[in-house]
């Protein structure tokens, strides 16, 4: 007898405020339908609904390469990334700039 139903979780965090969401879900459910099924907008009606539906997912860490096909396996938790604010790479350029001019003081 297989496993019918999985048991998994979907994280989604901001600084100030998190939520893990504990499901039971069919087997053959992708990440995106994971996601979908946790009903983050609820959670966090602050941030856009399309968020939820076109953000990175990945699961225990691992960026996933196509989460509308990813199948699921029990005890899977699967993660919403955040939109980046400003990208790393500019952030570093920025960084690099203001201590080139702290220094020539």
């Amino acid at each position: 007898m297989g496993a019918e139903t999985l048991t998994i979780e979907v994280v989604f965090a901001l600084p100030f405020k998190q939520r893990i969401v504990a499901l039971k879900v069919p087997e053959g459910t992708t990440a995106r339908q994971a996601v979908a099924l946790a009903d983050l907008p609820t959670l966090f009606p602050d941030v856009p609904g399309d968020t939820f539906a076109e953000a990175p997912l990945g699961i225990f860490g691992k960026a996933l390469r196509d989460p509308d096909t990813q199948p699921l396996r029990d005890g899977d938790r699967v993660e919403v990334y955040r939109p980046l604010a400003i990208d790393p790479k500019v952030a570093r350029l920025e960084r690099a700039k203001r201590q080139a001019g702290d220094s020539g003081r």
